[in-house]
């Protein structure tokens, strides 16, 4: 009789590669096919076009206008070889966005494509379906929502510095893992500028229905909004200490986050 494998109970509570099996000295050939389905996913998620005109239209639904950017890269070879240019605005989309006269406003959220448009197509509305009403609890208000392509990180600081944005969250596409090309990630930095550390900013990573649920990532990054307008500051000088209700101020869970 086959002695089962101790960890094939396991499977069920994650999607990480574990009780694969064996065939031979060899894996079996089921899960060398699954990672090859894997591995081709991921591929497809970086390249993957980012389809901005889909979000403006959803967007439109929810009542948010929206501006349309272009990072220094190019197009998606240079913006994979050349990671730097990805951080800052071309300079037409830079001249743009001078030119369209922003309200001053508190938040600046952007959406940038990043290493997986394809996050960003199923993750970012939603999310941001579950963040407004939260802002308008905090009475935030809101600049156009930037929509960026061949995005890295930190491009949502050249793009906050040159909208004058108090604070801006990016939400972008992670790097896609064997088992997740859809992960969304949002970062949030205090008084952005091109000078910006990356330890000044904080990071709520993982976003997707498999991983942190849209509801628990919108109050995660709101009790961050709260806590960073009263701190005048983001980054490591910011612990998300969001799971402790007695450090709840004016948000508090909308749903059970468990």
């Amino acid at each position: 009789m086959k002695n089962p494998d101790a960890w094939s109970l396991l499977r069920e509570f994650t999607d990480a590669r574990i009780a694969l099996g064996r065939s031979g000295a060899s894996l079996p050939t089921r899960e060398v096919l699954n990672f090859g389905l894997a591995h081709a996913q991921a591929r497809d998620a970086i390249h993957q076009p980012f389809d901005s005109t889909s979000l403006e239209d959803e967007l439109a639904a929810l009542g948010l206008q929206t501006l349309t950017v272009h990072s220094a890269a190019a197009d998606r070879h240079i913006y994979l070889n050349r990671p730097d240019l990805g951080r800052k605005l071309s300079e037409e989309s830079r001249s743009a966005l001078r030119e369209q006269r922003v309200a001053e406003h508190d938040l600046l959220l952007v959406i940038g494509d990043g290493l997986s448009s394809h996050a960003v197509h199923r993750q970012a509305v939603p999310l941001i379906a579950a963040l407004l009403p939260y802002l308008h609890t905090l009475g935030l208000s809101l600049a156009p929502v930037v929509l960026a392509h061949q995005s890295r990180v930190a491009l949502g600081d050249d793009i906050g510095e040159t909208l004058n944005s108090q604070a801006v969250a990016i939400l972008i596409g992670e790097r896609p893992g064997l088992s997740s090309p859809d992960s969304l990630g949002v970062y949030l930095t205090w008084k952005p500028g091109c000078a910006r550390l990356e330890s000044e900013r904080n990071c709520i990573s993982n976003i997707r229905p498999e991983g942190l649920r849209h509801e628990a990532a919108a109050f995660k990054l709101a009790w961050l909004l709260e806590q960073a307008f009263l701190r005048r500051l983001t980054g490591v000088k910011l612990k998300d200490e969001s799971d402790n209700p007695a450090l709840h101020g004016k948000v508090s869970p909308r749903v059970p986050l468990s």
